[in-house]
């Protein structure tokens, strides 16, 4: 599963850190970004890209 953040469109409200915080962060730059090495709990990141704003994330299989 591929998990991309688009820092172009997102806003750094942390609605999938909320929704998913073992898959999501916001970093110092104040925008979300996957954790690195995360285990991706399937549900909860699509959930995440359902529950985005922006419509700033994307899975891929």
């Amino acid at each position: 599963m591929d998990i991309r953040i688009d820092a172009t469109r997102c806003s750094g409200i942390g609605m999938c850190e909320m929704t998913a915080p073992t898959v999501f962060e916001i970093g110092d730059d104040g925008l979300s970004h996957v954790i690195a090495g995360a285990d991706v709990d399937r549900v909860a990141a699509q959930e995440a890209v359902s529950n985005c704003p922006t419509g700033a994330i994307s899975i891929a299989e």
